[in-house]
């Protein structure tokens, strides 16, 4: 039998759970997670084979309304990613009334010829009333072509959206070996992870103002030696994250080389300075840098 193969993207507004559904379907976590919103700030493929074939998943940051130029450059890259793909899913909580975020993204997805799944998630936090009611609300306002309620976090109904999203995929080529993952390379997954750690463990505007460059990238004696620089944009922000006496820096490198070592499964060294570069979500020229704009 021949198998099947396609792209989909999932959309969203920040937070709804899309880098955690991805990272559950594909039983490895390779995105960032967090209760924070937008902790996703690149378009990232990733690769799911089964039996049936594969399926390459377009993560995308969330759609919102953007303040600066990163921002700018996060909205574009998620409006690129609803364009030459088999299938979109489009995730919403269930919240009792549909907001403005999600109903820009529903109007966006309107008149696409793409079919589109709305995908209800956080379920294991409503009753199963509410839920009745927000499928139904959707439902009244535009016309997709699934719905499916899910929760990521718990896995309830994870196999039903897999078979679903095959249902939908022709049979076609591999697009990728089975050994691949995902489309960016090792390194960045490695940053990923370290601004992840970041992300989670500061507060306020700490979070959205992080980078994470890294230095040097090496395997000797079966260990990886990496060195990473995470940027922030004010120098006041360095005490914030270096913390007193090095702890907070140190808790996010000893929370980042768990996560990392277990990707890699090889020991790690994990060298992390703070640097500032002052305003750098709003210039051109770092962000290209740091591989938030296109060139």
């Amino acid at each position: 039998m021949e198998k099947k193969s396609g792209f989909v993207t999932v959309v969203g507004r920040p937070n709804v759970g899309k880098s955690t559904l991805l990272n559950k379907l594909m039983g490895y976590k390779i995105l960032i997670e967090s209760n924070k919103p937008q902790a996703t700030r690149n378009s990232i493929q990733c690769v799911f084979n089964d039996e049936r074939g594969q399926v390459v998943f377009l993560d995308t940051p969330g759609i919102h309304k953007p303040h600066h130029l990163l921002g700018e450059s996060l909205v574009a890259s998620a409006k690129r990613a609803l364009n030459d793909v088999d299938l979109i899913l489009f995730m919403v909580e269930p919240d009792s009334k549909i907001g403005p975020g999600d109903l820009y993204i529903a109007e966006l997805l309107k008149d696409t010829d793409i079919p589109v799944v709305l995908v209800l998630n956080k379920i294991d936090q409503s009753s199963q009333n509410d839920i009745i009611l927000v499928l139904n609300s959707w439902s009244e306002h535009f016309k997709f072509d699934e719905y499916i309620p899910i929760s990521a976090l718990t896995n309830e109904n994870l196999d039903r959206l897999k078979d679903l999203i095959f249902s939908y995929l022709d049979e076609g080529p591999m697009y990728y070996p089975d050994d691949v993952i995902t489309d960016r390379p090792e390194e960045f997954v490695v940053t990923e992870m370290i601004r992840e750690k970041v992300f989670n463990n500061t507060h306020e505007e700490i979070p959205y103002s992080v980078a994470v460059d890294l230095r040097d990238y090496d395997e000797e004696d079966g260990k990886m030696y990496i060195a990473a620089d995470i940027i922030v944009e004010r120098d006041s922000q360095k005490g914030i994250i270096i913390g007193k006496q090095g702890s907070m820096l140190k808790k996010i490198g000893r929370e980042a080389r768990k996560d990392i070592e277990d990707l890699l499964a090889t020991k790690v060294y994990l060298d992390l300075h703070v640097r500032h570069k002052k305003n750098w979500r709003n210039k051109n020229n770092l962000l290209k840098e740091l591989g938030y704009r296109e060139e």
